[in-house]
Protein backbone atom coordinates (compact mmCIF):
# COMPACT_ATOMS: atom_id res chain seq x y z
CA UNK A 1 0.00 0.00 0.00
CA UNK A 2 1.86 3.56 -0.80
CA UNK A 3 1.18 6.53 1.08
CA UNK A 4 -2.62 7.45 2.81
CA UNK A 5 -3.42 10.48 4.83
CA UNK A 6 -6.32 9.21 7.52
CA UNK A 7 -8.68 12.28 8.51
CA UNK A 8 -10.50 12.68 11.17
CA UNK A 9 -12.96 15.48 12.58
CA UNK A 10 -14.92 15.32 15.87
CA UNK A 11 -14.62 18.34 17.49
CA UNK A 12 -17.92 20.25 16.81
CA UNK A 13 -21.44 18.55 16.40
CA UNK A 14 -20.48 16.88 13.17
CA UNK A 15 -18.42 13.84 13.07
CA UNK A 16 -16.29 13.06 9.74
CA UNK A 17 -13.44 10.62 8.47
CA UNK A 18 -11.70 10.84 5.25
CA UNK A 19 -9.28 8.61 3.60
CA UNK A 20 -6.59 10.26 0.74
CA UNK A 21 -4.37 8.90 -1.38
CA UNK A 22 -0.87 10.09 -0.42
CA UNK A 23 0.60 11.59 2.03
CA UNK A 24 -0.37 15.26 0.62
CA UNK A 25 -4.02 15.94 0.89
CA UNK A 26 -3.63 18.70 -0.60
CA UNK A 27 -2.28 17.06 -4.09
CA UNK A 28 -4.17 13.91 -3.94
CA UNK A 29 -7.60 12.37 -4.60
CA UNK A 30 -9.87 11.51 -1.46
CA UNK A 31 -10.13 7.33 -1.72
CA UNK A 32 -13.40 7.31 0.59
CA UNK A 33 -15.48 9.41 4.02
CA UNK A 34 -18.30 9.52 5.64
CA UNK A 35 -19.78 12.61 7.10
CA UNK A 36 -22.74 12.98 10.14
CA UNK A 37 -24.05 15.36 12.54
CA UNK A 38 -25.41 12.98 15.83
CA UNK A 39 -24.80 16.24 17.79
CA UNK A 40 -23.42 13.66 20.29
CA UNK A 41 -21.84 10.27 20.93
CA UNK A 42 -19.14 10.66 18.78
CA UNK A 43 -16.59 8.03 20.74
CA UNK A 44 -19.62 5.52 19.31
CA UNK A 45 -19.71 6.84 15.88
CA UNK A 46 -15.86 7.22 15.05
CA UNK A 47 -14.60 4.03 15.49
CA UNK A 48 -17.47 2.59 13.29
CA UNK A 49 -17.05 4.91 10.78
CA UNK A 50 -13.20 5.10 10.62
CA UNK A 51 -13.62 0.67 10.24
CA UNK A 52 -15.37 1.39 7.27
CA UNK A 53 -13.14 3.40 5.29
CA UNK A 54 -10.69 0.96 2.77
CA UNK A 55 -8.83 -1.25 4.65
CA UNK A 56 -9.98 -0.30 7.78
CA UNK A 57 -8.53 3.49 7.01
CA UNK A 58 -4.93 2.25 7.60
CA UNK A 59 -2.99 4.79 6.51
CA UNK A 60 0.72 6.51 7.04
CA UNK A 61 -0.19 9.23 7.85
CA UNK A 62 -3.46 10.42 10.66
CA UNK A 63 -4.29 14.11 11.32
CA UNK A 64 -7.05 14.97 13.32
CA UNK A 65 -9.10 18.03 14.27
CA UNK A 66 -7.43 20.28 17.63
CA UNK A 67 -10.07 22.43 17.94
CA UNK A 68 -11.07 24.84 19.03
CA UNK A 69 -14.81 23.01 19.62
CA UNK A 70 -16.53 20.76 21.76
CA UNK A 71 -13.95 19.69 24.82
CA UNK A 72 -15.06 15.88 24.56
CA UNK A 73 -15.05 15.56 21.11
CA UNK A 74 -11.66 17.04 20.45
CA UNK A 75 -10.55 14.60 22.81
CA UNK A 76 -12.20 11.83 20.87
CA UNK A 77 -10.43 12.67 18.00
CA UNK A 78 -6.82 12.99 19.53
CA UNK A 79 -7.34 9.82 21.93
CA UNK A 80 -8.30 8.01 18.33
CA UNK A 81 -5.49 9.04 16.34
CA UNK A 82 -2.84 8.62 18.90
CA UNK A 83 -4.09 4.58 19.28
CA UNK A 84 -4.49 4.13 15.43
CA UNK A 85 -0.81 6.48 15.26
CA UNK A 86 0.86 4.19 18.05
CA UNK A 87 -0.66 0.49 16.37
CA UNK A 88 0.85 1.36 12.71
CA UNK A 89 3.67 3.18 13.32
CA UNK A 90 2.40 6.32 11.66
CA UNK A 91 2.86 9.87 12.79
CA UNK A 92 -0.02 12.14 13.70
CA UNK A 93 -0.66 15.98 13.11
CA UNK A 94 -3.34 18.26 13.41
CA UNK A 95 -4.77 21.17 11.97
CA UNK A 96 -7.37 24.13 13.88
CA UNK A 97 -11.69 23.60 13.13
CA UNK A 98 -12.17 27.51 12.51
CA UNK A 99 -9.26 27.01 9.63
CA UNK A 100 -10.47 24.22 7.76
CA UNK A 101 -14.28 25.70 8.02
CA UNK A 102 -12.31 28.86 6.93
CA UNK A 103 -11.17 27.03 3.94
CA UNK A 104 -14.45 24.86 2.83
CA UNK A 105 -16.04 28.75 2.87
CA UNK A 106 -13.68 30.10 0.52
CA UNK A 107 -13.89 27.13 -1.60
CA UNK A 108 -17.55 27.64 -1.79
CA UNK A 109 -17.65 31.83 -2.52
CA UNK A 110 -14.31 31.96 -3.69
CA UNK A 111 -11.76 35.16 -2.51
CA UNK A 112 -12.93 38.11 -0.09
CA UNK A 113 -12.47 38.28 3.49
CA UNK A 114 -14.33 36.00 5.97
CA UNK A 115 -15.08 35.78 9.29
CA UNK A 116 -16.00 32.49 11.13
CA UNK A 117 -17.72 32.18 14.16
CA UNK A 118 -18.36 29.06 16.04
CA UNK A 119 -20.49 27.86 18.68
CA UNK A 120 -18.59 27.81 21.92
CA UNK A 121 -18.96 26.78 25.49
CA UNK A 122 -20.94 28.10 28.15
CA UNK A 123 -23.04 30.70 25.65
CA UNK A 124 -20.06 32.04 23.87
CA UNK A 125 -19.12 31.95 20.48
CA UNK A 126 -15.29 31.21 18.69
CA UNK A 127 -14.50 34.39 16.60
CA UNK A 128 -11.51 34.54 14.22
CA UNK A 129 -11.71 36.66 10.93
CA UNK A 130 -9.61 35.63 7.57
CA UNK A 131 -7.82 37.90 4.78
CA UNK A 132 -9.02 37.63 1.44
CA UNK A 133 -6.01 35.21 1.34
CA UNK A 134 -7.21 32.51 3.51
CA UNK A 135 -4.72 33.76 6.58
CA UNK A 136 -6.21 34.46 10.00
CA UNK A 137 -6.00 38.29 10.87
CA UNK A 138 -6.57 37.46 14.14
CA UNK A 139 -6.11 34.39 17.23
CA UNK A 140 -9.34 32.75 17.55
CA UNK A 141 -11.34 34.39 20.56
CA UNK A 142 -14.00 32.81 22.94
CA UNK A 143 -16.63 35.87 23.63
CA UNK A 144 -20.18 36.63 24.53
CA UNK A 145 -22.35 37.02 21.19
CA UNK A 146 -22.89 40.70 21.92
CA UNK A 147 -18.83 41.16 21.87
CA UNK A 148 -18.51 38.88 19.20
CA UNK A 149 -21.10 40.77 16.82
CA UNK A 150 -19.61 44.06 17.99
CA UNK A 151 -16.34 42.72 16.08
CA UNK A 152 -17.86 41.18 12.90
CA UNK A 153 -17.06 43.32 9.94
CA UNK A 154 -16.57 41.12 6.57
CA UNK A 155 -19.19 40.69 4.40
CA UNK A 156 -19.63 37.66 4.62
CA UNK A 157 -19.49 34.71 7.88
CA UNK A 158 -19.35 31.39 7.99
CA UNK A 159 -19.76 28.70 10.64
CA UNK A 160 -22.33 27.63 13.03
CA UNK A 161 -23.33 30.93 14.13
CA UNK A 162 -23.23 32.51 10.80
CA UNK A 163 -26.97 33.02 10.18
CA UNK A 164 -26.95 34.74 13.69
CA UNK A 165 -24.39 37.13 12.79
CA UNK A 166 -26.33 37.74 9.60
CA UNK A 167 -29.31 38.68 10.92
CA UNK A 168 -27.45 41.29 12.94
CA UNK A 169 -25.31 42.80 10.02
CA UNK A 170 -26.78 41.84 6.75
CA UNK A 171 -23.75 39.68 5.73
CA UNK A 172 -24.10 36.25 3.69
CA UNK A 173 -24.04 33.35 5.80
CA UNK A 174 -22.60 29.91 5.08
CA UNK A 175 -23.79 27.28 7.66
CA UNK A 176 -20.99 24.83 7.85
CA UNK A 177 -19.16 22.65 10.14
CA UNK A 178 -15.72 21.34 9.58
CA UNK A 179 -15.91 18.09 7.42
CA UNK A 180 -12.97 15.63 6.85
CA UNK A 181 -13.84 15.00 3.73
CA UNK A 182 -12.92 18.90 2.66
CA UNK A 183 -9.49 18.41 4.09
CA UNK A 184 -7.73 19.00 1.03
CA UNK A 185 -8.68 22.37 0.91
CA UNK A 186 -6.71 23.49 3.84
CA UNK A 187 -3.16 24.70 3.32
CA UNK A 188 -0.33 22.83 4.37
CA UNK A 189 1.36 25.19 6.03
CA UNK A 190 -1.47 25.30 8.44
CA UNK A 191 -0.83 21.53 9.58
CA UNK A 192 -0.02 21.34 13.37
CA UNK A 193 2.89 18.64 14.18
CA UNK A 194 2.28 19.94 17.71
CA UNK A 195 -1.27 17.40 18.52
CA UNK A 196 -1.68 19.29 21.73
CA UNK A 197 -5.75 20.43 21.80
CA UNK A 198 -6.68 23.72 21.08
CA UNK A 199 -10.26 24.37 23.64
CA UNK A 200 -10.21 27.86 22.75
CA UNK A 201 -11.18 28.63 26.77
CA UNK A 202 -10.27 26.93 30.31
CA UNK A 203 -12.35 24.60 31.19
CA UNK A 204 -14.11 25.14 34.46
CA UNK A 205 -12.82 22.47 36.35
CA UNK A 206 -10.92 23.41 39.62
CA UNK A 207 -8.50 21.58 42.28
CA UNK A 208 -10.10 21.38 45.84
CA UNK A 209 -8.67 24.58 47.88
CA UNK A 210 -7.84 26.84 44.87
CA UNK A 211 -9.96 29.71 45.72
CA UNK A 212 -12.04 30.02 42.67
CA UNK A 213 -8.91 30.30 40.76
CA UNK A 214 -8.91 28.45 37.34
CA UNK A 215 -5.80 25.56 37.39
CA UNK A 216 -6.05 24.79 34.40
CA UNK A 217 -5.60 27.65 31.49
CA UNK A 218 -6.87 26.95 27.55
CA UNK A 219 -4.64 25.52 25.64
CA UNK A 220 -2.51 27.62 23.04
Amino acid sequence: MGGRTLIIDCATEACSVALFDGDDPTCSAMIAGDYTEPGRGHAERLVPMIAALPDRGRATRIMTNLGPGSFTGIRVGLAAARALGLAWGVPVGGYGCLDLVAAQARAIEGGGAIDVVMSGGHGEWFFQPFAADGTAIAPCVSLPPDAVLARTAASRVAGTQAAAVAAHNGAAALVIRPDARAFGLLDAALWRADTGPVYGRAPDARLPGSNGATEFPAAS
